[in-house]
């Protein structure tokens, strides 16, 4: 009896994981926050007129803690216990408490030879906490300050291209101009970004989003395939866009901007072409980080939910 609860309990922490997952696959980004925006990418962007709510935190990004976000940077994997001498210790600890548990000593009766030297080890984790704190004061004092840079103020007029409108979000200072230009590569790239998921080309995604989210762009169609399903997206349509912050970080330049566009998003059979998901034509909110090298063009670099 309890190994049949543990079975349909199993199954449907199974059943969970898959429907979040097939959730997350529809269109490109979708129910998805991750990717990096710089020295930011752990800070909300401000609201906005078109997401007055806030962003949703990053679920998964290369970049680490405290570090400016690089193309293509890997991050350390500390584990469950994080890294370090406390997560050795934590670590430790565990493994010496399933020891006794495995032969009959209850789980504290493997740490008994450990009694000796907790004084020893509660000293150095304090020298370890210490150093910690007078480490991240000193990285604050000599992190350089970012240039913030914010659109031209707003003057009656909104932006337009494909059909979408982008209007003016202006915070206090200004360093650096986001051109109507930039504002067309930023919708036109909302279209291309979605058309070559659509079409399941990688070679295309390259040239428009930076390594990483290219990587999790490839695992989410790779999931669809495996499960027999494109996820087609088409009539993508920007409605309304402003700036939610833009800045300067080395010889990178970043833009976050919230989006509201309307599309159609479907899940199909990918050996009868039938619909196995047809979503209604329906409008998604998001907001979509781009960073440029300093003369270069724009790169989807973070998609964040509201």
């Amino acid at each position: 009896m309890i190994r049949h609860r543990v079975v349909i309990a199993i199954a449907a922490i199974v059943a969970a994981f898959v429907l979040v997952a097939a959730d997350a696959n529809a269109r490109a980004g979708g129910g998805f926050s991750g990717g990096s925006r710089g020295a930011r990418t752990f800070s909300a962007p401000p609201a906005t007129q078109t997401a007055p709510n806030a962003a949703a935190p990053m679920q998964r990004t290369l970049t680490q803690p405290g570090k400016t976000g690089t193309v293509g940077q890997t991050a350390a994997r500390p584990g469950l216990f994080g890294g370090g001498l406390l997560g050795g210790l934590a670590a430790g600890f565990l493994g010496a408490g399933l020891f006794g548990l495995l032969f009959g000593h209850g789980f504290f009766g493997g740490m008994a030879g450990l009694a000796s030297v907790i004084g020893l080890l509660l000293q150095i984790v304090l020298v370890v906490v210490v150093a910690r704190l007078l480490f991240a004061w000193w990285q604050r004092r000599n992190t350089p300050a970012l240039a913030y840079a914010n659109p031209e103020p707003a003057t009656g007029h909104s932006f337009s291209g494909l059909g979408g409108m982008f209007g003016a979000n202006t915070p206090a200072g200004q360093k650096m101009t986001i051109a109507k230009s930039d504002y067309d590569d930023f919708e036109r790239l909302l279209g291309e970004v979605q058309t070559a998921y659509s079409n399941e080309d990688i070679d295309a995604l390259r040239t428009k989003v930076t390594p990483e989210m290219l990587s999790y762009f490839s695992e989410q169609l790779s999931e669809n395939a495996s499960h027999g399903l494109v996820n087609k997206v088409t009539d993508v349509r920007l409605e309304q866009g402003d700036l939610a912050e833009a800045w300067r970080e080395g010889n990178a330049d970043y833009a976050t901007v919230a989006m509201r566009f309307s599309l159609n998003d479907r899940m199909i059979d990918r050996a009868s072409g039938r619909d196995k998901e047809a979503n209604a034509p329906g409008e998604v909110t998001e907001l979509w980080t781009f960073m440029r090298a300093r003369g270069g063009g724009w790169l989807l670099s973070a998609i964040q939910q509201t």
